[in-house]
């Protein structure tokens, strides 16, 4: 499975994006478009997280998610902030070998970063790819 493949599962896959994506390509112009919610509600489902918590993450107060929910789409910077997160799962998904074993990897505080959770680290870009770094270290088998 490839990386783009493997975000697009995150998201719900077809099910949740109402067109097959099969590709980056493709995957940026719905991003551009803005996600539909049910692909922030399925990355929520597989991340086993709340609302309330997306919501921290994600930057956005709940009331607005609540705004995106009836309105059944993200704008596009909140779609690129969901997507940041589907590409953390998928990686570790892939590292981890299990779904479950990287949304519980993502809610636990690790030591190599600070103590905090890898989810908690990735409300930023620069958090987010310090988790990719850590991940890319479990996978080569480098301890820190």
């Amino acid at each position: 499975m490839t990386a783009t493949t493997s975000i697009i599962e995150a998201l719900g896959g077809k099910a949740a994006l109402k067109r097959k994506i099969s590709t980056a390509a493709q995957l940026t112009e719905v991003i551009r478009e803005g996600l539909p919610y049910s692909s922030l509600e399925a990355l929520l489902t597989k991340l086993n997280i709340s609302q309330t918590q997306a919501a921290a993450i994600l930057h956005l107060p709940e009331r607005t998610l609540a705004r995106r929910r009836k309105e059944k789409r993200l704008r596009p910077d909140e779609s690129d902030r969901v997507l940041r997160l589907a590409s953390l799962f998928s990686l570790a998904q892939r590292v981890l070998e299990t779904e479950e074993n990287a949304s519980i990897w993502l809610l636990q505080p690790n030591r190599s970063l600070h103590g905090q959770t890898p989810l908690a680290m990735s409300d930023t870009e620069i958090g987010a790819r310090e988790v990719e770094e850590e991940l890319w270290r479990i996978a080569h088998g480098i301890f820190t």
